[in-house]
This record gives C-alpha cells, sequence and structure tokens, in this order.
C-alpha cells in the first residue's frame, strides 16, 4: 500500500499504541544491528537502549579494550544520529568541550576594502547528538562540571551567549575502574545526574573467539539505520507517557529509600556499609528506566519486574559505602541485593 505526502505515516502522526508497537519492533533490529558490530554484551546494549529511550545519560565502567567506544558508536550508525568522542586529558579546559568564541575578520560590505572583525561561536565536539565522553575521571573537577552542566541543560553558555545542543543529546562517559593514579573522582552529586550505571564484563570465552576472528578479518561491521532522529525524539517523548502501575512505583520509592542507613526499616547490612544512600532522584531513574524497558518490549505498563530489572544501574552509583564495606569487601550490588531480597 503507498501513501502520498500528505497522508503518510510519520512519527508525529503515529497514535501512542501505534508508536509503542513500533518502538517494541525497533528494540528488536536496533539489537541485531549493533551485535554485527558487537560480540555479546547484551546486558550492556539493553542498559544502553534504556538509557537512550528515556533520554537520560549513562556512565560505563569497564576495563580497557571492551569495545566500550565501539558500541556507543554502533548505537549511533544504527540510530542515524551524529557521534562525538571528547577524550579526557589532565590538560583539558571546558572550551576543549563546549567550543569557544573566535575573531573573524570579513570585508565590511562597502568599497572602501576594510575589514571589520566579528565573533563568532566556534563549537565544540560536544555539540553532537550521542557524546562519548571517555575516561571522565582523567580530568580535574572544573572541566567535568562543565560536561555535566551541559548534560543537565542541554545548552552551553559561553561569554554571554548560550548556545542550545542538538535534540537529541545523550553522553555515555566512561570510566576505567582498575586505574586510579592520576584520575579525580566524580562528585557523589555529579554521579547522580547519570540514570544508570552500565557495567561492560569480560566475554565469555566463546565470545571472546568470535571477537578473535571478527577484528582480525580486515571486514569492518555493516551496520544500516534502524531508526532516524525523528523517530528517536519521539520514542523519548513517548516514555514519559507509558503508565506504570502503583505498586511499581511503591517499590521504586521503597528501594531507593531502603539504601538509607538513617532509616528505621534500612537492612543491617545498610546500616553497616552505607554512609550515604540514594536521594528522590533515585527513585525517579528507576520510574523512568522502568517505563523505557517496558517500552523496548512494547509493552503499555510499566510494572515492578522492570523496577527489579533496573535497580542494580539506577541506584549501584548513587549509594556511597563507608570504609568498613571496602575492609571487608562489600561492593555496591552486594549491598543492593540485600534491599532487593527484602522486598521479595
Amino acid at each position: 500500500m503507498t501513501t502520498d505526502a500528505k497522508t503518510a505515516v510519520t512519527p508525529s502522526t503515529m497514535s501512542d499504541a501505534e508508536l509503542l508497537e513500533r518502538t517494541g519492533e525497533s528494540a528488536k533490529r536496533l539489537r541485531a544491528a549493533v551485535a554485527n558490530a558487537i560480540v555479546g554484551q547484551e546486558a550492556a546494549v539493553e542498559a544502553m537502549l534504556v538509557t537512550l529511550f528515556a533520554r537520560g545519560h549513562a556512565l560505563l565502567v569497564g576495563v580497557p579494550g571492551l569495545a566500550k567506544t565501539l558500541l556507543v558508536a554502533s548505537l549511533a550508525r544504527a540510530l542515524d544520529l551524529t557521534f562525538g568522542r571528547v577524550q579526557f586529558t589532565p590538560d583539558l579546559l571546558p572550551a576543549d568541550i563546549t567550543g569557544t568564541d573566535v575573531m573573524h575578520e570579513e570585508l565590511d560590505g562597502t568599497d572602501s576594502g576594510r575589514y571589520r572583525k566579528t565573533v563568532r561561536f566556534l563549537p565544540g565536539p560536544i555539540f553532537q547528538n550521542l557524546v562519548l565522553a571517555d575516561e571522565i575521571n582523567r580530568t580535574p573537577p572544573k572541566t567535568q562540571a562543565a560536561l555535566l552542566e551541559a548534560m543537565q541543560e542541554r545548552k552551553v553558555t559561553v561569554g554571554t551567549s548560550t548556545h542550545s545542543l542538538p535534540q537529541p543529546f545523550q553522553v555515555f562517559a566512561t570510566r576505567n575502574p582498575i586505574e586510579q593514579e592520576g584520575t579525580y573522582a566524580l562528585p557523589e552529586a555529579q554521579l547522580d545526574r547519570f540514570l544508570l550505571e552500565i557495567h561492560i564484563d569480560y566475554p565469555s570465552e566463546m565470545e571472546e573467539r568470535e571477537v578473535a576472528r571478527r577484528t582480525t578479518s580486515g571486514k569492518p561491521p555493516v551496520i544500516e539505520p534502524v531508526l532516524h532522529r525523528d523517530d528517536v525524539l519521539a520514542i523519548g517523548g513517548l516514555v514519559p507517557r507509558i503508565p506504570i502501575t502503583e505498586e511499581a512505583v511503591n517499590l521504586a520509592v521503597a528501594l531507593a529509600r531502603a539504601t538509607r542507613p538513617q532509616t528505621e526499616r534500612a537492612a543491617a547490612e545498610v546500616k553497616q556499609y552505607v554512609r550515604y544512600g540514594a536521594g528522590p532522584r533515585g527513585s525517579q531513574a528507576l520510574v523512568f528506566a522502568a517505563k523505557a524497558r517496558a517500552a523496548l518490549r512494547g509493552e503499555a505498563v510499566a510494572d515492578i519486574d522492570d523496577v527489579r530489572a533496573m535497580l542494580l544501574p539506577a541506584l549501584r552509583h548513587r549509594i556511597v559505602l563507608s570504609y568498613r564495606a571496602e575492609a571487608d569487601g562489600i561492593r555496591d550490588a552486594d549491598v543492593l541485593k540485600v534491599i532487593e531480597k527484602t522486598f521479595r
């Protein structure tokens, strides 16, 4: 069946039910497209798609060599979005990320042959749809703050002018968990700006053999666009409208509150090993992530299973462990598993 331009079905003309069905189908195709370049890492890809559809930002944690850059770049190609990469170093300045005003000379438009000076804004690498902030903890706090401000406001101010970032605009920042020398810790208030913290694990032996075959074949992966910019924006607008059950909202709030050691119902392990728990943004992140996960599956309502599935990536970077936890070898995931069991 063919349609003319006036009756063509576009994301903006679809009903929520039609857009939701298309989202579920597109999510399957997105996973398949990314799999052409990335072997395994299904859980990480799922969490990144949740981040994308929830219009959030994510922190990718993993040792070097696990294809974090390729993963983000592959998603950008599959979504037909522009991609930018910023390598964070100790000498990186805020202007190296956001851009800067430059002086420009041009003819004044008369026959005098005189030149006039004008100031033009030269955009930085952050002016892309998907931005990879590589090793964000290798740059000083002032430069980190410039990126995180742009993440929150989705605009940058240079001099006296404010410049809007392209839409959609989302940041995937990477952090190396094994190298601490020459790094700057991300303050908890800044970590809270990331919707999810996604851990990239080592591949299985079978997957690593496939990686070795693919990357040494001399054939670059081919990724065809599955969605386009308007589709991504439409899905991002749909996710907040997806209903969520009252039980799921109550669970999200209860889980976030259970990470706070000062609350009466906090588990013994939380009181023992946690200094500070997740704030209200933690429960918000759980609800948003649950809705996006439901959209990925084409489900019309988010439920408690969606909330439980998003517990670890949504809250693990929002809790601060005590020195005793470090001494006893307790990780954030261990604490959250205890919390999750108490609400079964």
